[in-house]
């Protein structure tokens, strides 16, 4: 091939070395509503081969696939991505994404384009990386069950992200629920309070239909699985909100 095909920015693991500025603050440009993210050159040579490559694909407009860390070794691909910036001083490339559904990829001519494509972006990176650190966080486990299959698992919101000033994506307002648990949660059939005990609804307690229904039966009065490191607990703050909505769609 002529152009670049893709770069890559690492998730580091705890305690590692951050080799590249890029490895500490991409994801929070990125949340923070910033048009263009930063990307540090491949040391300190602006004419090494990896950043010549940066500005071919910066002056050709070429579209590259953009391999985000989301945790350590696991990856999101964000495709159409461009280089929209090189600068041998900083040794830092600015980068910019591009709308996915567009017939002809290409970079986003106004504000506007420039603002949907990184919406889209952030909702992608949203709903993986907080995923991936909610079950992490808990061992790979549902809360609620044990369920140690994490392709069974979903990170489910105490408060929802919607909610600009309690929903971000941080692990202490998620916990990990396999696809039922995660269902009956959002519609308040299980609550949690802040003493992480569970309750499940007089709607489910009442019926009598079968095993699967009887599981999730027995969940009432239990407490909750917790994750290994204390900062990691669900909020109280936020469980209490949840589980007053709970209590007022019982």
């Amino acid at each position: 091939m002529r152009f670049l095909l893709s770069i890559r920015t690492v998730f580091p693991r705890a305690g590692a070395r951050v080799w590249y500025d890029d490895q500490r603050k991409v994801h929070q440009q990125i949340f923070a509503g910033v048009e263009t993210v930063d990307y540090a050159f491949m040391g300190t040579d602006p004419e090494a081969a990896d950043n010549r490559w940066l500005r071919e694909a910066f002056e050709n407009r070429i579209p590259i696939i953009y391999f985000l860390g989301i945790a350590p070794g696991r990856y999101q691909a964000i495709w159409p991505m461009f280089v929209v910036g090189w600068d041998a001083q900083r040794l830092t490339a600015s980068l910019a994404f591009g709308e996915l559904m567009q017939p002809a990829a290409d970079i986003p001519a106004t504000p506007i384009e420039r603002r949907y494509a990184l919406r889209a972006v952030k909702q992608r990176l949203h709903q993986a990386s907080f995923r991936e650190a909610v079950i992490t966080a808990y061992g790979g486990r549902c809360a609620l069950s044990g369920l140690p299959e994490a392709l069974l698992l979903d990170a489910a919101h105490i408060i929802p992200d919607r909610d600009d000033e309690l929903g971000q994506p941080v692990v202490p307002n998620g916990i990990p629920l396999s696809k039922i648990h995660h269902a009956a949660f959002d519609v308040h059939l299980l609550g949690i309070d802040p003493d992480y005990r569970i309750h499940v609804s007089d709607r489910l307690l009442l019926q009598q239909d079968g095993p699967m229904l009887e599981s999730l039966k027995r969940l009432n009065n239990g407490t909750l699985h917790l994750p290994a490191r204390d900062r990691d607990r669900p909020d109280r703050e936020r469980l209490a909100l949840r589980y007053e909505q709970f209590r007022a769609a019982a």
